[in-house]
């Protein structure tokens, strides 16, 4: 049995420290250790994206992550996107555009979009559908999912207005 390591993460805004097995994967880390069960775990080889989460503020597919590799990190998960009981603007817009089915690949989504419109707030449909690569819906289309980023868009782009 390998040497378990120490390590401290901060996520959604919780400090935590734990020993963990140098090869655990940051999402068993988030899912065993944490109880964090809104980050899924698709395919564990990087090719569905229901495992992202954000790193320090950048998407990370959390399959390809060890938890040792996060040590000192701030970690967000679905989980932390809500504020005072109130929806994020990208989870509002899957709600309002019915952007999900049976919902596993949403958190994965969800984070990649947050990480999408952080970068860019007014993204074109192409270039949602492009961010969106990465994460995989197996139950249907992508029309709805890319209604609920425009939505978000549009939503934080009303706030930001209101703000200045």
């Amino acid at each position: 049995m390998a040497e378990k390591a120490h390590i401290k993460v901060v996520v959604n805004g919780v400090e935590h420290h734990s020993e963990v097995e140098p090869r655990l994967l940051l999402v068993h880390y988030l899912r065993e250790t944490l109880g964090l069960t809104g980050t899924h775990v698709g395919c564990d080889t990087s090719q569905c994206g229901a495992c992202t989460v954000h790193v320090d503020g950048q998407a990370v597919k959390s399959c390809t992550m060890f938890a040792v590799q996060a040590d000192g990190s701030s970690i967000t998960t679905i989980e932390g996107l809500a504020a005072n009981g109130k929806l994020h603007p990208v989870q509002e817009g899957f709600w309002e555009m019915h952007g999900l089915q049976c919902g596993f690949c949403t958190p994965g989504m969800i984070m990649a979009a947050v990480d999408l419109l952080n970068k860019n707030p007014r993204p074109s449909e192409a270039e949602i559908r492009h961010a969106l690569e990465g994460n995989l819906c197996r139950c249907t289309g992508y029309h709805n999912i890319v209604r609920a980023v425009q939505y978000a868009a549009d939503k934080m782009a009303k706030v930001g207005a209101a703000d200045d």
